[in-house]
């Protein structure tokens, strides 16, 4: 291992944690499912303010007030917490199908916005969307909140600052069960789980590496283990092809014992990897003519990278400026995943961007 002096040198600090604005902002929270949890947790330690919070189910929205913030408001309907005056940003987390009313009373209300991942099923949507934003002079950003996770975040910057030169190669892999979703119907019912739903973090994280170079093609497949306990398939990989860089993405979503999370960075001028088991934080390293070095992280993706989500969007409220995570950068990344879930359904690559929406069939819950 390098002394400090020589990590400094080879791996200079980098910005890879959340940032916070100077200000104060107001949030209103519409949706309090399960993962709620996990963003009331990140904003009360980062010290934000949440106002109001809104679920359909008003037993839902008080237990999320009695755990987080007494002193917030609770609503049943969406449109009364728009309708309050005194509310800066707001969280909007139902499922896309849900979700799209939402953001269209939400924008139009002139509130910067926070939308749940994945964005949207529609990317001509996504788009009619931003353009309504940007008239509205609305800040609309994603909740990619992997973007984040401190390990995730630190390749990202190390990448972007040139430390390994010009990136040719990106493999990531997730080997961890996602068994839990039997406990949780809207996603024991979703046909492309894994591809869908989960791998848009990493669809994303790998369009944030690669921008502003565009995918020519990606082929992917799916398939079920014989003992998964979860109804969807829950194997999924994905071939990404560039005109000059080649990426893949692999999920074992019933690895129930011996776990690994990796990721592999390649460039011309050296390596960035990281290697750990689920949440917890993955050590990393890079590697160059220089030689090796693994420069110690603070945080973890949950709850750090919803702390990242949020305050990214506050920063760049403050700051005037469109945020790394804002919607019309995020369709990139959406349409990799659209591409494919569409490449699986056929078994031929797809170019991203041909496939337009998520057809209804290939969302339909699984019956087997």
């Amino acid at each position: 291992m390098k002394s400090d002096a020589s990590l400094k040198r080879v791996a200079p600090p980098l910005p890879y944690a959340p940032r916070d604005p100077a200000r104060s902002f107001r949030i209103g929270l519409i949706g309090c499912g399960d993962i709620t949890k996990w963003h009331l947790k990140a904003y009360r330690k980062a010290g934000y303010s949440v106002v109001a919070l809104c679920d359909i189910d008003p037993a839902r929205a008080a237990a999320r007030r009695r755990r987080f913030y007494p002193q917030a408001a609770v609503y049943s309907d969406y449109r009364d917490l728009l309708a309050r005056d005194d509310i800066d940003v707001l969280d909007v987390t139902p499922h896309p199908q849900e979700r799209a009313p939402i953001l269209e009373a939400a924008i139009d209300t002139g509130r910067h916005t926070l939308s749940q991942k994945p964005f949207t099923l529609d990317l001509d949507f996504g788009r009619r969307l931003v353009r309504r934003a940007a008239r509205k002079g609305v800040k609309l950003a994603v909740n990619q909140n992997g973007r984040w996770a401190p390990h995730f975040a630190y390749i990202r910057e190390a990448a972007r600052a040139g430390l390994i030169g010009a990136v040719n190669s990106v493999h990531m892999s997730v080997h961890w069960s996602h068994n839990w979703v039997v406990d949780f119907p809207a996603f024991n019912r979703m046909r492309h789980l894994i591809l869908y739903d989960f791998a848009i973090h990493w669809f994303d994280m790998l369009h944030s590496l690669m921008a502003p170079r565009r995918a020519r093609r990606v082929y992917a497949s799916f398939t079920r283990t014989p003992g998964q306990a979860a109804r969807p398939a829950l194997l999924g990989q994905a071939v990404v092809q560039y005109d000059d860089a080649q990426a893949s993405l692999v999920f074992d979503g019933d690895q129930r014992i011996g776990g690994q999370d990796r990721v592999f960075v390649g460039g011309d001028q050296g390596s960035l990897t990281s290697l750990g088991f689920h949440r917890a934080p993955p050590k990393v390293t890079l590697t160059t003519a220089a030689g090796a070095v693994s420069p110690k992280l603070r945080g973890k993706w949950f709850p750090d990278g919803f702390h990242g989500a949020m305050g990214e969007l506050l920063c760049a409220i403050e700051e005037d400026r469109e945020p790394s995570h804002g919607a019309a950068e995020n369709l990139h990344g959406l349409a990799l995943c659209f591409a494919a879930v569409q490449s699986a359904e056929t078994g031929k690559p797809v170019a991203p961007g041909s496939c337009k929406r998520l057809e209804k069939r290939w969302l339909r819950p699984v019956t087997s």
